[in-house]
């Protein structure tokens, strides 16, 4: 199986990549601490590119910095296949809690992509993200020595994560912003309602989706805290506690029936509906099994109605803080 999806540019390069990409967090940090399985994890990213998925995407932070140690590992033999996505400036200061500061100084941005670099076993990356903005530190400081080190050939492109459009117009007066990675799903439109996905549709940024299943709970698998792994990290989320789950049930139901009727996943359905904000917006859904990956990979291709997008506009707000 290997399906044809439709091609994203970086902004600011010659670059593009497949829509659907893979989102590696969850195979180290955050999710089920007692069910990962590296090998599957690196089998999992490979049969990824396999199927056409190009943009893989990690982080120094989660593990903290073991995820780019897998991701390093998978890509051995793949390297030319994928596109290469890390992020720095989100420093760990409790594994156990995910606590964690920003740190959007030049000088740590630089030993920051230096460290990255060691442990993915690569001598240059292809996207590279301030993960957050530090508010301590102007962004045009951070961006200006991730761009350097664009010119001295160790990062292909840059992009930001979660930041406004007036910090991604600040940074992209100082060099091309190629990607912003925020979360978009049927759940978490926000960037949507603040305008992100429309102006980077403008400007020529892909806009990147993390969590396009709501991390997890768009899947229709997750209908209690109990359904989750024992020891994980959602349970510290507001929208995952009992009565917030309870409440989002509808979103989760109303999907189920809209997805029955045009032959698709809940899961692929709420892929779909994130694709369908722009031809500038991709995906990095996460998963540890080569089935859902699959799945996932199909949701690039699948067609939705007009009336099943009207429909899914009109889905109520989900309850609970992300």
């Amino acid at each position: 199986m290997r399906t044809k999806m439709r091609r994203i540019q970086l902004g600011g390069s010659e670059r593009t990549f497949a829509a659907v990409g893979i989102g590696c967090m969850g195979m180290s940090w955050g999710y089920d601490e007692l069910g990962r399985d590296e090998n599957e994890s690196i089998a999992v990213i490979r049969h990824a590119i396999d199927l056409g998925v190009e943009l893989i995407d990690t982080a120094d932070q989660y593990g903290p910095f073991t995820n780019e140690l897998l991701v390093g590992k998978a890509l051995q033999g793949y390297r030319g296949k994928a596109l290469l996505a890390t992020k720095g400036g989100l420093v760990v200061d409790d594994p156990a809690t995910y606590k964690s500061h920003r740190n959007g100084r030049p000088q740590y941005l630089r030993a920051a992509v230096d460290a990255s670099l060691e442990r993915l076993g690569v001598d240059h990356i292809d996207l590279y993200q301030l993960h957050r903005i530090d508010p301590e530190v102007p962004v045009e400081e951070s961006w200006g020595a991730l761009a350097e080190l664009v010119k001295e050939g160790k990062l292909g492109t840059i992009g930001l994560s979660e930041a406004s459009v007036e910090e991604i117009g600040r940074a992209h007066a100082i060099h091309p912003v190629a990607s912003v990675q925020s979360e978009l799903s049927l759940w978490s439109r926000e960037a949507l309602n603040d305008g992100v996905v429309e102006y980077c549709g403008r400007e020529g940024i892909a806009f990147i989706s993390f969590a396009p299943l709501g991390r997890g709970f768009l899947s229709g698998l997750i209908n209690s805290p109990q359904d989750l792994p024992k020891v994980d990290g959602r349970h510290r989320i507001p929208r995952f506690q009992p009565e917030a789950i309870s409440a989002n049930q509808a979103i989760v139901d109303r999907l189920a029936l809209l997805a029955d009727g045009i032959g698709a996943t809940v899961a692929q359905l709420a892929i779909a509906w994130v694709l369908a904000q722009g031809e500038h917006v991709g995906v990095i859904p996460g998963t540890k099994t080569r089935r859902y990956l699959e799945d996932n990979v199909e949701a690039g291709s699948l067609p939705l109605p007009p009336d099943v997008l009207a429909e899914l506009a009109a889905l109520p707000e989900a309850v609970g803080a992300r």
